[in-house]
C-alpha cells in the first residue's frame, strides 16, 4: 500500500485547525505525528479514518486495488471501543468478523500482548492498561496495511510499550504502515516525523471528540 497526503488542511468549529500538510508513505514506513495538545493530531488521524471530512486537500491511496482507504486501516483512538459485557475474546471475534480478513485467532492474539489469561473475562472487570492492549490486540485478529494510532502507549506500562513496539515493527516488516500521534518516543526505527504547529486561530480545546 502507498499513501500520499497533498496539502491538508482542517476546520473545526469554523476555525483552521491545520492546513499544507503533505506527506507520502510505501510499503514498511512509518510516521510519527507530534506536536502540543489541540494542534491537530487527531483531527489528522480522524481525516484520514473517514470519520472526518478535510476542509481542503487530497488524500490518495495506491496498490490497494478497490478498496478505499477506510478499507485498508484499523484505528485505535483514545476510547477503547470495547464492549464492557462482552470478554475480551468476544470483543476481538466481533471485530474480526464485522472487519473480515483473518490473521490471528483472538487467544493468541491476546497471548501477543500478554492477556491470554483474560480471553473469557469481561472487559468490565480489566484494568486500563488491560483493556488497552485489548484495543490493540485488534490489530492482530484481521490484516489490515495500515494502523492509525492516537496516543497508542496511553496506560500501557514499560513491558507492554515494548511489545507494541515489536508489533509495530513486525507490522512495517511485512510491508505495513503505521501512523501514530504521540507525544513520546515509540522505538520505531527510521520513523519519519510530522510536526504539526497549531493554529494562532484555535483554541487548544478545539480537538475532535475521542475516537476509537
Amino acid at each position: 500500500m502507498r499513501l500520499s497526503v497533498d496539502n491538508l488542511a482542517c476546520r473545526r468549529s469554523g476555525r483552521r485547525i491545520f492546513s499544507n500538510l503533505s506527506f507520502a508513505l510505501g510499503p514498511g514506513d512509518a510516521l510519527a505525528i507530534t506536536g502540543r495538545n489541540g494542534a491537530g493530531k487527531s483531527s489528522l488521524l480522524a481525516i484520514l479514518s473517514g470519520r472526518l471530512r478535510a476542509d481542503a486537500g487530497r488524500i490518495a491511496v495506491a496498490e490497494v486495488g478497490e478498496a478505499s482507504l477506510p478499507e485498508c486501516l484499523h484505528a485505535v483512538g483514545h476510547r477503547d471501543g470495547l464492549k464492557s459485557a462482552l470478554t475480551a475474546g468476544e470483543n476481538l471475534l466481533f471485530a474480526q468478523r464485522l472487519l473480515g480478513a483473518p490473521r490471528l485467532d483472538p487467544r493468541d492474539a491476546l497471548e501477543r500482548l500478554g492477556l491470554g489469561h483474560a480471553h473469557d473475562l469481561p472487559v468490565a472487570y480489566l484494568s486500563a492498561g488491560q483493556r488497552r492492549r485489548v484495543a490493540l490486540a485488534r490489530l492482530l485478529v484481521c490484516a489490515r496495511p495500515l494502523w492509525l494510532l492516537d496516543e497508542p502507549t496511553a496506560a500501557l506500562d514499560t513491558a507492554s510499550q515494548a511489545v507494541l513496539a515489536e508489533l509495530m515493527e513486525g507490522h512495517r516488516a511485512g510491508g505495513g504502515l503505521v501512523i501514530a500521534a504521540t507525544h513520546q518516543s515509540l522505538g520505531l526505527a527510521g520513523a519519519a516525523e510530522l510536526r504539526i504547529e497549531a493554529s494562532a486561530a484555535a483554541p487548544v480545546a478545539d480537538v475532535p471528540e475521542d475516537w476509537a
